[in-house]
């Protein structure tokens, strides 16, 4: 090997060729967020940087415990008007580090009009420009297995993925409630086709639903997917889910399975009814005991109980709030 060194070098010299060795690809240098500071500490992507997934545990870039906690989008069809840079920090003022955006795939959302992606694309714009983490949903509902639309979903993960490269606020919810007759296996088959076209791209943390509208955590256990910063999706409403759906919970945890509260609501499943908030006030202590992330649902004006605002409303103020809305800013703000 050395003698070949020697003799490329006198080849370059009589030559008069160069010889040089191409870098790889390295991430870009990403701008600090105004008025943030590099390494002081605070809740925010510029000192948590990329998370990563530990046991059951979120972690941050210094390898300490974080907690995500903030407030899910309705359809961005329907309620995109909501996401400004005013509201966002608002939310933020409240506690709230991650929004998760709520893509619907029908409904008249994806799917149905392909021009949600460029709202997408702004409003995970707008969140990164706040220091905080986007949650970037694929919400199945209607269309109940994510394999129905798998190839759309392969499409839309390449090209999503590669567009926030190297980006540490971005986190992917790869299908939001599988429900009808989807099995954990049905999910899992899709998430290996799913999450290999993320990791070309992205380390970030993989949110994964779980069958019977995101409730049926258990299922996951001995049977995980076999990828790294992987965590799974537990969804639940104050006014439906209670004592049963905890301890569903709480094997999981049991058996070291990282869960991720991506919606919650304090009404009914329906999002009506309520809000009902000492059910809500059990599932928050349960919350923070286990120090799980949370996603409330949600940011809309809608005449809705699980709804932010009151109807009419298009900016966040003590005025403009819900009763459920009032109770979400107290347990952010804690």
């Amino acid at each position: 090997m050395k003698k070949m060194m020697i003799m490329l070098f006198c080849l370059s010299i009589l030559t008069g060729c160069s010889y040089t060795i191409e870098k790889p690809e390295e991430p870009p240098i990403l701008p600090t967020p105004t008025n943030t500071p590099e390494k002081v500490v605070n809740n925010y992507v510029s000192y948590n940087g990329p998370l990563k997934v530990r046991g059951k545990d979120i972690l941050n870039q210094y390898n300490e415990k974080i907690q995500l906690k903030g407030i899910s989008s309705h359809g961005l069809q329907w309620f995109d008007y909501l996401i400004t840079d005013e509201n966002i920090k608002t939310m933020k003022s409240w506690g709230a580090n991650v929004i998760r955006l709520a893509m619907y795939t029908k409904e008249g959302g994806y799917l149905d009009n392909r021009a949600i992606y460029d709202t997408l694309v702004k409003d995970i714009d707008l969140i990164i420009a706040n220091d905080m983490y986007v949650i970037i949903d694929w919400h199945i509902l209607s269309d109940n297995n994510p394999n129905n639309h798998k190839e759309e979903a392969k499409e839309f993960f390449n090209n999503i993925s590669t567009k926030y490269k190297y980006i540490p606020n971005v986190i992917y919810e790869i299908c939001n409630e599988p429900n009808g007759s989807t099995t954990w296996d049905d999910i899992k088959s899709y998430a290996y086709e799913i999450a290999p076209i993320i990791r070309k791209n992205s380390s970030s943390l993989i949110i994964v639903g779980t069958p019977n509208y995101s409730q049926d955590v258990d299922k996951v256990i001995d049977n995980r997917i076999g990828f790294e910063n992987i965590t799974y999706a537990l969804h639940f409403y104050a006014g439906t889910h209670k004592d049963d759906l905890r301890a569903k919970a709480q094997k999981a945890l049991d058996n070291n399975i990282p869960i991720f509260i991506s919606e919650w609501g304090t009404s009914n499943a329906d999002g009506n009814g309520g809000p009902f908030i000492e059910e809500a006030d059990k599932w928050m202590k349960f919350i923070n005991q286990n120090n799980l992330s949370y996603i409330n649902w949600s940011l809309a004006d809608k005449d809705e109980k699980s709804a932010l605002l009151l109807p009419n409303n298009t900016i966040i103020n003590d005025n403009s709030l819900s009763e459920s809305g009032k109770y979400i800013k107290d347990v952010l703000s804690k």
